[in-house]
């Protein structure tokens, strides 16, 4: 079995989704483009470098920030510790990183907690020291798999904020089901479907594939609309 093949995608400045069924290769997707996984077959290019030896391999990782969807962390660690444990790992240089960590800490807005300790944050709040972990190495590419999930209505709301904010910053790609994330916080839409990227556009063209939809306002049932008759023709056999 393929689990992808032949995808291609520019990611640019701003918040791209990747939608897509349970395997559809989302996350594995995801896990080529941040190096945690290597293909069996073919060649994975990011950011103009190809991932091949210690050296290529090392030279995107520098480049790009990842938050899976469960992330590991030490519950005794402070959110300053734990966000200058992940800028050692992406070869931060030593005297940049405290101040790498409280730059990051300020984006997501957790300079107030930075001595608290990582085991006593709330869902929320666990989700910002992920982003500013990712971002603490200042990456061309940021990749979120799921990053609103387990979160309350109120602390997804508040995410979304975040997650425009660092759009402003860098190429953000999020996997996500949710299509209420992405009609607010979206500037692009990529769906893959059986290891095949189906269509790619803005929100607002995915809401246009739906019967009757174009010119539709954007928002979470147009762009499950749009989502499913993307999905149903691919089933179909219509290339989109």
């Amino acid at each position: 079995m393929v689990a992808l093949d032949g995808v291609s995608a520019e990611f640019r400045s701003g918040v791209t989704a990747l939608l897509g069924p349970n395997g559809a290769g989302k996350t594995t997707l995801l896990s080529l483009l941040s190096t945690a996984r290597r293909p069996d077959a073919g060649t994975v290019r990011v950011l103009g470098e190809t991932v091949r030896g210690r050296a290529g391999t090392l030279r995107v990782r520098e480049r790009v920030g990842v938050l899976p969807q469960a992330f590991g962390h030490y519950p005794r660690f402070t959110v300053r510790e734990f966000v200058e444990y992940a800028a050692w790992l992406r070869k931060v240089p030593g005297r940049e990183r405290r101040q790498r960590a409280l730059e990051a800490l300020r984006l997501v807005d957790l300079e107030r907690q930075a001595d608290q300790r990582m085991g006593v944050l709330s869902g929320g709040m666990l989700r910002r020291a992920g982003i500013a972990q990712a971002m603490v190495n200042r990456p061309a590419l940021v990749l979120l798999d799921e990053p609103t999930v387990g979160l309350d209505p109120a602390q997804r709301v508040g995410f979304r904020t975040l997650l425009r904010n660092v759009g402003e910053r860098t190429s953000v790609v999020m996997s996500t089901h949710l299509a209420e994330d992405v009609a607010q916080v979206c500037d692009r839409v990529h769906v893959l479907l059986d290891g095949r990227m189906r269509f790619t556009g803005t929100a607002a063209e995915l809401c246009a594939q739906a019967p009757g939809q174009a010119g539709a306002a954007v928002d979470g049932p147009a762009l499950e609309a749009g989502y499913l008759a993307v999905v149903e023709r691919d089933t179909d056999g219509v290339r989109t």
